[in-house]
């Protein structure tokens, strides 16, 4: 069991035969009155959030995540295909299931495969990867005193905004938490 006291980012607990994951959560004594837990929770089956407020003092049972090492193999279609390092078993996966973050994933890469009694509901990727630059315009001599950015393509075909002096065929490495660009690897 977990009491709402305890909620930190990240926590899982089930809630109206629901799993719930804690993105935001906010500890408030006011002057008056009974403290309570203001929280941002996302629904891990269906990725839909939700706002509601706790008492410190209110118990959910918490709700493990089966969180597995997997190799990206290839995608067929809206099916992508996963390998079992260990037993060496492939499983597709649904498009919809994968979520935004895996547009920094590329083919025979490790990712964390999300389960909930067997049930695969998302994928986490390494939290930093390195990615080469295709397509970005050319940087220019001297042009680094303003922090401005401009847009990159990067081999799995996403793109994100980097610093004028990253040219195309650079390695640099993404934060895939957040989406941006860290630094030339």
């Amino acid at each position: 069991m977990i009491t709402a006291g305890e909620f930190r980012n990240g926590a899982t607990f089930e809630l109206d035969e629901q799993v719930f994951q804690v993105v935001e959560f906010q500890h408030v004594k006011p002057g008056k009155g009974a403290a309570f837990v203001r929280t941002r929770l996302k629904n891990v089956i269906t990725g839909a959030t939700v706002e509601r407020t706790f008492t410190p003092t209110d118990k959910m049972p918490k709700a493990h995540i089966e969180r597995k090492d997997m190799q990206y193999l290839y995608n067929d279609g809206d099916l992508f295909y996963f390998m079992d390092t260990e037993t060496y078993e492939q499983i597709p996966i649904n498009k919809e299931t994968i979520g935004d973050t895996f547009k920094f994933v590329k083919e025979n890469m490790t990712v964390k495969i999300l389960s909930y009694k067997g049930n695969v509901f998302g994928i986490e990727p390494p939290t930093f990867v390195e990615l080469e630059v295709v397509e970005t315009e050319p940087g220019y001599k001297g042009d680094t005193a303003t922090g401005a950015s401009k847009p990159a393509v990067l081999e799995t075909g996403a793109t994100v905004k980097v610093p004028l002096f990253v040219n195309q065929g650079d390695i640099i490495r993404i934060d895939t938490r957040i989406g941006e660009y860290m630094e030339r690897a």
